[in-house]
């Protein structure tokens, strides 16, 4: 289906209690967090989120929208573990689905290949079969050195998804997304496992040129199409923008104190995205500054960790 340039709200607005959501990016970056936050405005619940996971579960495990999480990790990058997530684990406040990263790859990609499962060696030895003991194994039906009766594999089940969100550097009206950074991640497979698939970009722009392989997303794939400038942070987007290290501190600091957090939300999460970016901004202006160190400059072969929109 061609894509519709939509709102992160009127997004939202097409998702359902319930879902199995897929959320693109990896750890803390690239995530589509306006989308995210939006979902927080919303009256969503009862949310099984599939994710490479990062502050996109952590904020919907800390405003109770999420009922399961399906992931391999749960990781801030410079911050090794959620402290949502953990928080979440150690309360018994939300279901987990333990997988191996490889594991979740091929889930994603029996899914949008329409299958209902692909064979793995992944989780073959390791407490992943018995954390999941729904999970099965098949043996092949080829015989090959060392395996004469065919060897022995996970039978990994699509992971099939209701609706993804994904985020890019660019887009156009259509639905096509365009990434610049060094990594795709998965975010096609999500889209492609989805049932229906929405895309923010930094920017729409009339026409997409690059590297053809930049292409990430197609018109087929995408159901709805919004920008949202700056629409990553605190994640990474690059080149456009690095990770913004001061403010993912400030949001794990607040996560390990219930009234810290509840501050850090009103601050931060309570109004709409507009509120946030000028909240953000304000939050960066007031940094000290390094005479020595400049700010580099749009363009430059390194991404600043703040959106080029802030100066």
């Amino acid at each position: 289906m061609s894509g519709r340039v939509l709102t992160p709200d009127e997004v939202i607005g097409e998702l359902r209690d319930g879902m199995t959501i897929g959320i693109g990016g990896w750890g803390s970056r690239r995530k589509p967090m306006a989308l995210v936050r939006a979902i927080l405005r919303s009256p969503l619940r009862d949310l099984t989120v599939v994710s490479y996971a990062g502050p996109d579960v952590g904020l919907l495990i800390a405003s109770g929208q999420a009922r399961r999480i399906v992931t391999g990790f749960a990781s801030l990058d410079s911050i090794a573990l959620e402290p949502h997530f953990r928080n979440g684990r150690q309360r018994g406040t939300v279901e987990l689905t333990e997988l191996d990263e490889g594991m979740l790859h091929w889930g994603l990609l029996a899914a949008a290949h329409r299958l209902p499962f692909l064979p793995i060696r992944a989780g073959l030895g390791s407490d992943v079969m018995r954390v999941n003991p729904e999970l099965r194994t098949v043996r092949s039906p080829y015989a090959d050195t060392g395996h004469p009766d065919g060897e022995e594999l996970v039978a990994m089940p699509a992971l099939r998804l209701d609706a993804a969100l994904v985020h890019m550097n660019r887009a156009d009206a259509a639905g096509n997304g365009q990434y610049l950074g060094p990594d795709p991640y998965f975010d096609d497979l999500f889209c492609l496992a989805a049932e229906r698939a929405y895309v923010s970009c930094e920017r729409i722009v009339p026409e997409l040129t690059g590297p053809p392989q930049s292409l990430l997303i197609n018109r087929a794939m995408a159901h709805g199409v919004t920008e949202t400038p700056n629409g990553a942070h605190f994640t990474s987007c690059v080149p456009d923008y690095g990770r913004d290290e001061e403010f993912q501190r400030r949001y794990a600091k607040a996560a390990a104190d219930p009234d810290d957090w509840r501050r850090f939300r009103a601050e931060y999460l309570d109004g709409d995205e507009a509120a946030y970016q000028k909240a953000a901004r304000q939050l960066w202006a007031a940094r000290p500054r390094c005479a020595w160190l400049p700010a580099p400059r749009p363009g430059g072969a390194m991404a600043r960790s703040w959106p080029a929109r802030w100066g």
